[in-house]
């Protein structure tokens, strides 16, 4: 039995045209329901969830002067002579995709601009998405039910960073040329099959004749398609696990304490997009980069000193820099079975990229059965909180650091007038103890923080101010907190090592074993937050320095 309206039931009728249109399209698309929906989701207010607002609207923009880009450039690796307005590469022999990047640039109206606004947005995309990741991975929030949302984003990180390079091999100048070859080098460096996919990418021996057409299908065609999708992935699985928060008095595993999208959140992330956008040309239109003019048409022969590639793939480029030729008495290329095997390649290229991208798609798994805290959470860890998590953070972040300062080893050298060897026996020495220092150094500040909490927490506020008590004793007066602050301080929770459990069967295996010992470095470690009974006891030892708080505010209203 099917519902139906009655026939002579009333209808809803617009007074306006505008009215009547938008009627007739909701009444066939059903856009009132979903706005009702979405309107209705809590966003919570805090800074630094703008991060992944920024990747959004950077990636908007790109999509923009994008299109623009496109109506002018040409992928051609044909040969022309140049008969653009840049005078001094009159008549010189280029690649037709070079050609066209000097059009774009001297001849096209605002076709710099757009060129400076395409770049500059890449740039911030890459580094929004990288940041938004941190503050996900210090926070907590990849936590259950958010695992597959954290995959999400990492690919997304890996897109961005393809997107960039497929980008900024365009135009084909000297620079950018350079890269290829590094990658090309890299390919090669691949036993048996490495010499096929070079000649398959390329079209033949490097540099080929149709790597910039088939890059340029890559960058406008696959690669945002893909983001978008993840894009669309990640909003999605948004809404339906709800947004996490900080904590706070109120807030828990069960609610989300914030604005709704409409009208209050949609207004802010309107005037939120133009901001973005009027930095992003404000930059483009006062700051120059990626001057293509100045490189030249790309030469095989010449190979450019004082060049680095954009940030982002710079660890690639510095990981390559580090790697030493012979390890003491030790070479490092083979020759096997007929194959030469070129580790000094192939380590450096593969090895920390494989590390990185590994344990960022894997560590909430890897968390999880350390911890095993199989529970929901909605609400976010204060990094300092999570010291363990938080070192482990900063040492993969250092880490990644040093390869990416390797990759400008040179211009340290030259800039700083010192040795360009003493440059790459100190980044190497950093390699492999910046990490460990990192993480030591990040736990203990992250423990003190917690204990300087615990203080402030049951003791107040230090004021500075030194009173006599009428007994004679000195006493320094202590600011009572309010509660919202009090609730930040001692709201968090702080386990304990978890020892090895014997399985279904009585016995303890090697894998609980392994996980007992994680576990202790994980929580061995540890600042409990102070009770409600320390809390409590601590209040009244101190209500003397309440009451001579208040006698003072009392003195400063009678003034």
């Amino acid at each position: 039995m099917s519902a139906t309206s009655p026939a002579n039931a009333p209808t809803f009728v617009a007074k306006t045209k505008g009215g009547r249109i938008t009627d007739y399209v909701d009444e066939r698309v059903g856009g009132s329901g979903i706005l009702r929906e979405f309107g209705r989701k809590v966003f919570p207010d805090h800074w630094s969830f703008m991060f992944g607002e920024v990747a959004l609207y950077s990636f908007v923009i790109l999509l923009l002067s994008g299109t623009f880009l496109t109506f002018f450039f040409d992928p051609s690796m044909a040969e022309t002579h140049y008969t653009g307005s840049y005078t001094p590469l009159k008549n010189v022999e280029m690649s037709v995709a070079y050609s066209s990047s000097l059009d774009i640039s001297f001849d096209v109206r605002g076709g710099l601009f757009m060129r400076q606004v395409h770049h500059w947005s890449a740039l911030l995309f890459v580094a929004s998405v990288s940041v938004h990741m941190l503050r996900v991975f210090f926070t907590g929030a990849f936590r259950k039910p958010r695992e597959m949302n954290w995959v999400v984003g990492g690919v997304l990180l890996i897109l961005s960073m393809a997107a960039g390079f497929t980008g900024y091999s365009l135009p084909d100048d000297l620079l950018s040329g350079n890269g290829l070859r590094i990658i090309d080098g890299v390919i090669k460096a691949i036993p048996v099959v490495g010499t096929y996919i070079s000649f398959f990418l390329f079209g033949g021996e490097f540099p080929g004749t149709v790597i910039i057409g088939r890059l340029y299908m890559l960058h406008i065609l696959l690669v945002p398609a893909l983001i978008l999708l993840m894009i669309v992935m990640h909003l999605f699985m948004v809404v339906v696990h709800k947004h996490t928060q900080y904590p706070g008095p109120g807030r828990n595993d069960g609610n989300v304490v914030g604005y709704p999208l409409g009208p209050v959140y949609a207004a802010k992330a309107g005037g939120f997009f133009f901001i973005v956008f009027g930095v992003v040309a404000l930059m483009a239109g006062f700051f120059t980069i990626n001057p293509i003019w100045n490189y030249g048409p790309y030469d095989p022969s010449p190979v450019s000193a004082g060049t680095q590639p954009d940030w982002y793939i710079g660890f690639v480029d510095g990981a390559l820099r580090l790697m030493p030729g012979v390890i003491g008495s030790f070479p490092l290329e083979y020759v096997i079975f007929g194959q030469v095997l070129t580790l000094n390649v192939l380590l450096p290229a593969l090895v920390p990229a494989g590390i990185i991208f590994t344990v960022l798609f894997t560590y909430p798994w890897i968390e999880r059965w350390i911890t095993k805290d199989n529970r929901e959470h909605h609400v976010l860890d204060r990094p300092r909180n999570a010291p363990t998590r938080t070192a482990i953070g900063m040492a993969g972040f250092v880490w990644y650091c040093v390869m990416w300062a390797a990759a400008g080893s040179d211009l340290i050298a030259t800039h700083f007038h010192v040795s360009l060897n003493d440059v790459t026996y100190w980044l190497r020495a950093l390699f492999f103890i910046g990490p460990v220092i990192a993480f030591v150094v990040t736990k203990r500040v992250a423990l003190a923080l917690q204990r300087k909490d615990r203080e402030i927490a049951l003791h107040g506020r230090e004021t500075g101010r030194i009173v006599r008590l009428p007994h004679g004793e000195f006493i320094e007066v202590h600011a009572p907190l309010d509660e919202y602050k009090r609730y930040k301080l001692v709201g968090f929770e702080s386990p304990s090592p978890l020892p090895a459990e014997p399985n279904a069967h009585g016995i303890v295996d090697r894998k609980e074993k392994r996980r007992a010992k994680l576990s202790q470095l994980f929580f061995e470690d540890r600042v409990a937050p102070a009770t409600p009974a320390e809390l409590e006891a601590a209040h009244g030892h101190h209500g003397g320095h309440e009451a001579i708080a208040a006698e003072d505010s009392q003195k400063t209203l009678s003034r």
